[in-house]
């Protein structure tokens, strides 16, 4: 005999087909916080070309450890040969360069004299080798001297009509090319690119 308080089957309603409310069809459609929505594509694989390989690298030696620091340093030496630090970058610093390299300078003399003056001037010589070697410090000292203003005189013609927007200092300029100018050319880093009585 059916239970008179159970009700049927049929009259339960369904919750897959009851309607919702608006409040509830905003929840449904609002995704959860840990959802991730697909890509609609795989994620593409790491090239192989270019990536360090699983396994370790081999060690090396002492001896060719000690070859490749000094292949490393060679070749930082023939670069800042070549291209010189950063006080040598821009164009203004190599118009300097320029103008002391294409020109013979008393400064290339200075130190080799500087040495003559110091034995000459020892006391064990002769006064007269003593008098020469006062005298020529003192012709050195002058012949840097005028050479270092025509330089800097050139410099600062040609710098005010090839750069006349340059916010260069010049007195750094004129110390740069007189620095130059009294060092051997052999030494000079960069490399002179201009040779002696070309036109700057």
């Amino acid at each position: 005999m059916p239970s008179l308080f159970r009700r049927k089957s049929a009259d339960i309603p369904d919750p897959a087909t009851e309607p919702l409310t608006p409040a509830e069809e905003e929840a449904e459609a609002a995704p959860s916080r840990g959802y991730t929505p697909a890509k609609g594509r795989e994620t593409p694989k790491r090239p192989a070309t270019g990536r360090r390989p699983a396994g370790s690298l081999k060690a090396l030696s002492k001896e060719e450890t000690k070859a490749l620091r000094r292949q490393r340093r060679a070749e930082a030496a023939a670069e800042f040969r070549r291209e010189g630090g950063p006080r040598d970058r821009g164009p203004e610093r190599l118009l300097a360069r320029n103008v002391v390299d294409s020109r013979r300078t008393v400064g290339t003399w200075f130190f080799g004299g500087a040495l003559v003056v110091l034995i000459g001037s020892n006391q064990a010589m002769p006064p007269a080798i003593r008098l020469a070697s006062n005298l020529l410090w003192g012709a050195l000292a002058l012949g840097v001297v005028i050479d270092s203003v025509l330089i800097s005189r050139k410099i600062k013609k040609l710098v005010r009509e090839r750069f006349p927007s340059s916010t260069q200092r010049m007195g750094s300029l004129y110390l740069y090319a007189i620095m130059r100018s009294i060092t051997f050319r052999k030494l000079r880093t960069p490399a002179p690119r201009v040779a002696i009585g070309d036109k700057v």
